[in-house]
């Protein structure tokens, strides 16, 4: 740092300006850079001030992966004498929450673009091409960051708490926030800072700073947990002059009772005051409050909670939570109940006492008239679904029980013909061309479609669509139906007579093909016989008349 503009200058212009292969910078490097290396940047006890002009983005934590770089940045003054940075080829690219937490620690102030919702004490500006408003654009950005002027702390201990409120002076009312807004040049602001301790503790310190100013304040804190005890005061005003305080203790006088000696007890003893105090035989006002004069005067929560009831049973916050709201933000809590506003209902006020929720249209019934509007939703009857009860998916159709009103309607045929009004007064119809519904009616929203015969045998084509309720629909039944034609009577009867002279020539002709058939069987069967006998000379029936008979005794002829 100089304050020789000329030498700045030269400094600047005689700089080595490195180039990457892809758009984003190493600017945060750069940042980070001047802000850890105070002795070498040459950072004052002054207002701090860094600029950064750049025409792209800049590479974050973890984009050194793709350099084979793995080690985080750690957050260290990396800059040689040449005062250029060293660890570029070993160190990996910081996160904007290192930067944002070195500027904050250093009490350095950015005019950076984009990132002023996550890095404190920063602000934007847009550098022309030709870099002539420069001057301008620092200044501007200054007199904001300048104008802003908010207080708070460091190192503070875990069992301390700090609160802070501002008086800005400036026409505002005093703020619970240690900021104040639009603080022009002179102008005195107070902040008041309220400390509690949580426990007792010796001698602890810690820091009030302003961000962006080099100056902090040392706080040294120290508890007092044990009383100064000395001698005891005869009937002091600290005990309403009717008993004896030591350490801050009232020992009462007789009649009176009550941690200060406020209760005059009559001709009632103590304990029946304390009684009074627990419900149930339980815990003096329930542990949340101080029983005085037989009444419980609640305690105040640290949280906020709001105390209270005969016993202190009773509290703002222990009602039930609805999407992360007690009694889910339209209702009030009292004792455990929500007391929902006019609007809603239900035990954590979740529920819309008004049914649009529960229609479809603004004309149409609730729930479509087949269920009930409960918490914003349709509990619907059997068989239809939510989320407006519209829809049926299991129901059978009911184009076969509406044909008989179907063709009174239309036709003014069929069984309801001569009182069709009266038996048929749950169907609004309409006359059409075709059986088609309204331009743009699907089977889902606008019914049925339905083919079905009448009285006469003529086919009756129509849509139908349910209204809202049960057992009411709209029909638009297309004009003309679909009737047979007439049977021919001459050519059925004689086609019959054909058919019986046709069927008996045809029975005739198997008859005679079936004796044929036996016949020549027959004379097969004979002439297989005939061929296989055997025909010989002699009869043998046949016995001729002359008998030899040889005596054995004579020899020869």
């Amino acid at each position: 740092m100089t304050e020789n503009k000329d030498v700045f200058k030269q400094t600047v212009s005689s700089l080595n300006i490195s180039g990457n292969l892809d758009t984003p910078e190493g600017s945060l490097d750069a940042i980070m850079q001047a802000a850890v290396c105070e002795d070498k940047i040459g950072w004052g006890n002054s207002t701090r001030l860094l600029v950064l002009t750049t025409d792209a983005g800049f590479h974050m934590a973890g984009d050194g992966k793709l350099g084979s770089i793995f080690f985080p940045n750690d957050c260290k003054c990396h800059m040689g004498k040449d005062m250029t940075y060293s660890k570029s080829d070993e160190l990996d690219y910081p996160s904007v929450g290192q930067v944002a937490r070195k500027l904050s620690e250093n009490n350095i102030q950015t005019i950076f673009a984009k990132l002023t919702k996550i890095i404190p004490r920063s602000e934007v500006g847009k550098l022309s091409g030709d870099s002539k408003n420069v001057v301008d654009l620092i200044e501007k950005a200054y007199r904001s960051l300048s104008s802003k002027v908010t207080v708070t702390h460091e190192d503070l201990p875990d069992h301390i708490t700090a609160t802070y409120t501002s008086d800005c002076s400036n026409g505002t009312q005093p703020s619970t926030e240690g900021t104040c807004d639009n603080v022009g040049v002179d102008q005195e602001v107070e902040f008041k800072v309220t400390l509690m301790a949580k426990e007792c503790f010796g001698t602890k310190s810690f820091y009030i700073v302003a961000p962006g100013f080099q100056e902090r304040m040392k706080v040294t804190v120290t508890t007092q947990c044990e009383c100064d005890c000395g001698n005891t005061l005869i009937n002091h005003e600290y005990c309403n002059s009717h008993g004896n305080t030591t350490c801050a203790i009232c020992s009462c006088e007789g009649g009176y009772a009550g941690q200060k000696c406020e209760c005059k007890l009559g001709d009632k003893a103590e304990s029946e005051l304390k009684m009074a105090c627990q419900r149930d035989n339980g815990t003096e006002c329930s542990g949340l409050g101080d029983c005085v004069c037989g009444e419980c005067q609640c305690h105040t929560s640290e949280d906020g909670k709001t105390i209270y009831g005969t016993h202190c049973e009773c509290d703002d916050r222990s009602c039930a939570v609805y999407q992360n709201k007690l009694c889910g933000g339209n209702g009030q809590c009292d004792c455990g109940t929500c007391k929902c506003n006019p609007d809603f209902e239900g035990s954590t006020c979740q529920c819309k006492k008004s049914t649009e929720a529960c229609r479809m249209a603004k004309d149409r019934s609730v729930c479509s008239g087949r269920g009930k509007c409960e918490c914003n939703r349709c509990q619907c009857q059997e068989g239809y679904k939510p989320p407006f009860c519209e829809e049926c998916p299991g129901c059978s159709s009911p184009c076969p029980n509406l044909t008989s009103c179907i063709e009174c309607l239309r036709f003014a045929t069929g069984v309801y013909s001569k009182n069709c009004t009266e038996s048929c007064p749950h169907i609004e119809y309409y006359q059409t061309a075709t059986e088609e519904a309204p331009k743009g009616g699907t089977l889902e929203s606008s019914g049925w479609s339905c083919k079905e015969r009448d009285t006469n045998n003529c086919w009756m084509t129509f849509t139908i669509k349910q209204l809202d309720g049960f057992n009411k629909y709209k029909a638009w039944i297309r004009s003309e139906r679909e009737c047979p034609e007439p049977p021919a009577i001459g050519p059925i009867i004689g086609g019959v007579f054909a058919g019986v002279a046709l069927i008996g020539i045809i029975l005739l002709l198997i008859i005679i093909g079936i004796i044929r058939a036996q016949e020549r069987r027959e004379w097969k069967n004979f002439e297989q016989s005939r061929k296989a006998e055997e025909w010989r000379p002699n009869n043998e029936i046949f016995k001729t008349a002359t008998t030899t008979v040889k005596n054995p005794l004579h020899e020869g002829d």
